[in-house]
């Protein structure tokens, strides 16, 4: 028999309290999401009284106007991440029950879209607010990682998201019959990939390091932009590879397409995290060298 890991004994639910028929769970999903934007609200706030990280030792604003920001955030993740979620993974089944697009609490949100609900947020605050929108969207980009790998952990502890049926010794058997279903000449319990993890090292853990080694050591938060096109280019190229080893959304999958390519060119082809991370890469480089050309000239 192949080595696997059994899943841990892991619960999605912190706590439960129940009056009478009504029923209140916390789970560690919404704790994530709920963590997560505190500690970016905080490490933003933190940026913002650091003046000499910014260009002409001037904030883009002040600590007390980041509170204000949270909540144009929230509400960016919250409603841009459902309608992410319902547009590009599953328009069939939610054009044929529409009620269904409000039950949030029952999962499914997508990370691309939130992050479209987050620029769309940041974008109204800055223009009504008279704040520079580059170096807000840098602050924000350096705390974004934590919040990401948060919610990657939390995935893991819910036992979705998993990757494909690997024979690695690192491999984990998830529960769920969906979970369990490999090939026919599978031998044993089917362990998967835990992407989960790789996604909360490569775009969480590993990319914040990266931002923080850029902002901190070499001064990027003073070139506005730079640390914006860091964090997609970064957040682009670890999606775009973790997806070599997860599992693609069910929608995908067909008996001429195994491995779920939302684009097949041949007998390759293109998840649809990988569609939606090639833009993200692109628009981070282009941020990055826009960045550089004023330090240049003045050089």
């Amino acid at each position: 028999m192949l080595a696997a890991i059994p899943f841990p004994d892991l619960s999605p639910e912190l706590f439960t309290i129940r009056f009478g028929n009504f029923e209140f769970a916390l789970r560690w999903y919404a704790l994530a999401y709920i963590a997560g934007l505190l500690f970016g609200w905080r490490l933003v706030v933190a940026l913002m009284k650091r003046p000499a990280l910014w260009p002409g030792q001037v904030a883009p604003m002040q600590p007390a106007q980041v509170e204000q920001l949270l909540t144009w955030v929230i509400l960016g993740v919250i409603l841009g991440g459902r309608l992410g979620f319902v547009l590009f993974y599953q328009p069939g089944y939610y054009i044929s029950y529409p009620s269904q697009i409000l039950r949030i609490w029952e999962g499914g949100m997508a990370f691309h879209g939130g992050f479209l609900g987050v620029v769309v947020a940041t974008i109204l605050f800055c223009r009504r607010n008279g704040i520079p929108m580059l170096q807000t969207a840098d602050a924000m980009a350096v705390a974004t990682p934590i919040g990401l790998m948060l919610g990657r952990l939390a995935n893991f502890v819910n036992a979705e998201l998993w990757g494909r049926p690997t024979t690695q010794p690192w491999g984990v058997i998830f529960p769920g019959e969906a979970a369990q279903s490999c090939p026919w000449d599978w031998v044993g319990p089917c362990a998967r990939h835990p992407s989960q993890l790789y996604q909360a090292m490569g775009e969480g853990l590993f990319l914040f390091l990266l931002l923080a080694f850029l902002v901190w050591r070499l001064g990027w938060l003073r070139q506005p932009g730079r640390v914006l096109g860091a964090f997609l280019a970064g957040y682009g190229l670890a999606r775009f590879v973790v997806e070599f080893f997860r599992q693609p959304d069910a929608q995908f999958v067909a008996p001429g397409n195994p491995l779920g390519h939302a684009l097949q060119l041949g007998e390759a082809g293109l998840t649809m995290g990988q569609l939606l991370s090639l833009p993200m890469i692109a628009f981070g480089i282009a941020l990055i060298l826009l960045a550089r050309r004023p330090a240049s000239a003045a050089a």
